[in-house]
């Protein structure tokens, strides 16, 4: 069983890779994010940029997405990097996805000359917009 400071570690390291991948041509800021679900998978994604930058992805939301695209939506770690010397966190947008899943998430914060932060998301977004979860309704087939 890993330790916690393991776990961050393992995190930052990971997200490092990521940003490795990073296509950031417009703004050469690469930034990788490694997410962790409860039951200790990993999952990273890195920023990919448009000349649209609103159509940019950020490495956030690209390894939440993959991860629910494997079938996990329970996570209790992410940790983002980047080049810059100081500490970056997650865009509004990215808040609010990764709220969907883990308002109470754990964020480490990692800087290029590896200096650590640890915060939570509820910290840094403390009152998420909620749209209230409806029940699934079944669907009419048009049979009879």
């Amino acid at each position: 069983m890993n330790t916690l400071k393991e776990e961050q570690a393992l995190l930052i390291a990971t997200a490092n890779l990521a940003k490795e991948s990073a296509y950031a041509p417009y703004s050469n800021f690469r930034v990788g994010a490694a997410l962790m679900t409860d039951e200790g998978d990993v999952f990273h994604g890195c920023n990919v940029e448009n000349s649209s930058y609103s159509m940019t992805i950020c490495a956030e939301r690209n390894a939440l997405f993959q991860a629910v695209a494997k079938g996990k939506k329970k996570f209790r770690a992410i940790a983002i990097t980047s080049d810059d010397a100081g500490f970056i966190t997650p865009c509004g947008a990215c808040r609010q996805v990764l709220s969907e899943f883990n308002p109470d998430l754990e964020i480490i914060l990692s800087t290029a000359g590896g200096d650590k932060k640890i915060t939570t998301l509820s910290k840094l977004f403390p009152v998420p917009p909620e749209l209230k979860k409806l029940a699934r309704k079944p669907r009419k087939t048009g049979k009879k």
